[in-house]
């Protein structure tokens, strides 16, 4: 087992989580800023990855209350197969991220943060409840993207 990094994709910023091997601790990064789907964004992950052994990426694909996928998905999806290729030793899987940043906000808000400073870390956030989420579900292996 190694650390596990999830990924809340947006068009201007990315929220990173991070989980040790123990999954005993859930933490928020600084998110990236940046399309989530661009080569910086990898560039960013691979530096996440030199300081880590990191075993899966968990990325929040933005799907609709009906499960269907949304205009994002697809390009998500494509982002998925180049991290996949990226990092052949890494489980690369999607998650719906649907609601997350609801959650995320709700949480900042009870923890005392508003404004710019609930804004600038929300997306962070989201992905650490993708995470909290996919570790409380038993780490499932479903909607594997394969290099």
């Amino acid at each position: 087992m190694g650390t596990v990094l999830a990924l809340d994709p947006g068009s201007r910023h990315t929220g990173l989580a991070v989980a040790d091997a123990l999954r005993a601790s859930i933490e928020p990064l600084e998110p990236f800023h940046g399309p989530g789907e661009s080569d910086a964004l990898l560039q960013a992950l691979e530096a996440h990855a030199e300081e880590r052994t990191v075993a899966a990426i968990l990325v929040g694909l933005p799907l609709h209350a009906d499960g269907s996928d949304s205009d994002r998905c697809k390009p998500i999806r494509a982002f998925a197969t180049r991290l996949a290729a990226r990092f052949p030793h890494a489980a690369i899987l999607l998650r719906d991220e649907h609601l997350t940043t609801k959650e995320a906000e709700a949480r900042l808000h009870e923890a005392g943060y508003t404004g710019d400073a609930m804004r600038s870390r929300s997306d962070s956030w989201a992905a650490a409840v993708i995470l909290e989420e996919w570790v409380r579900e038993g780490e499932p292996l479903e909607l594997r993207v394969e290099p």
